[in-house]
């Protein structure tokens, strides 16, 4: 019994050692695979973070300017000076008139830096803006967060791609396959929402419509005119009451056949 006692006591310290060895070796791993995880987690905060801190700040400027004119074209030329010096172009050019106003409707794109400069200068020569409207959406934290999912969905593409290379079976490689096909979408997604968000911060946008008060009255008409054109208008409706009567002829027609039918009746009627 002593030596079963003896035999126990020495196997349970080894048996307790192996156990402790597995259980680390999973611990291990376990944690080398959550170290992994958190330091990508870790890189990426702080790669936002130094993108925060680093990157320029991205605004989207927009402006929305409207006045009156003496001189449409002289005002047209001053605005399209100011835009090719600031290296600027008209996106869409657009004239309108209706009874008593000649507008003219522009659309500007120019480079963000050159954006203050050019509404100060086509303000010089305007007295009064109908609407003057200037706005900055500040969409720094968008783009920084787009850049951050593309990048992540470049990695996870690169590693479904690996997989790839080692899939063993049709099953797999199907599957990988509709993977990468659905992180591709996205990525193209987030490239082209980028892409839109690049181009409105490098181009600012002016919209500028300026326009011109015509005074269109009547020509005054003398008495003896408006007898002339009273006299036509006679001879017009007469007409017009004739041309009627052509195009009615048959059921003329119909109606004096039944009023001498009628006349023929009574007189009958009448001899007896």
């Amino acid at each position: 019994m002593k030596y079963l006692v003896t035999l126990f006591i020495l196997i349970l310290p080894l048996a307790c050692s192996n156990n402790s060895s597995k259980n680390e070796g999973s611990y291990d791993a376990t944690e080398a695979s959550s170290e992994m995880a958190l330091e990508e987690v870790s890189n990426s905060q702080s790669s936002v973070s130094f993108q925060n801190n680093t990157i320029d700040q991205k605004l989207i400027k927009e402006s929305f300017l409207r006045f009156q004119t003496q001189d449409l074209d002289k005002t047209y030329q001053h605005i399209i000076k100011y835009v090719e010096q600031n290296n600027g172009f008209i996106q869409d050019d657009n004239s309108n008139k209706s009874y008593n106003r000649l507008s003219r409707n522009l659309i500007i794109r120019m480079p963000s830096v050159s954006f203050q400069k050019t509404i100060d200068s086509i303000s010089n020569h305007v007295e009064y803006f109908d609407t003057k409207r200037i706005s900055s959406k500040d969409v720094t934290e968008e783009f920084i967060d787009i850049e951050a999912r593309l990048k992540a969905k470049k990695t996870l593409e690169a590693r479904y791609l690996e997989l790839l290379s080692k899939a063993k079976n049709v099953k797999e490689i199907l599957e990988i396959e509709r993977e990468l096909s659905s992180i591709r979408e996205e990525i193209e997604a987030k490239q082209g929402r980028l892409k839109y968000l690049q181009n409105k911060v490098s181009l600012s946008t002016l919209n500028i419509e300026f326009y011109k008060l015509t005074a269109e009255n009547g020509v005054t008409v003398s008495y003896g005119t408006k007898m002339v054109n009273a006299i036509k208008s006679g001879f017009n409706g007469i007409s017009l009451f004739f041309l009627g009567l052509l195009h009615i002829w048959p059921f003329i027609l119909i109606l004096i056949f039944c009023i001498f039918l009628f006349k023929r009746w009574l007189n009958k009627k009448n001899k007896k």
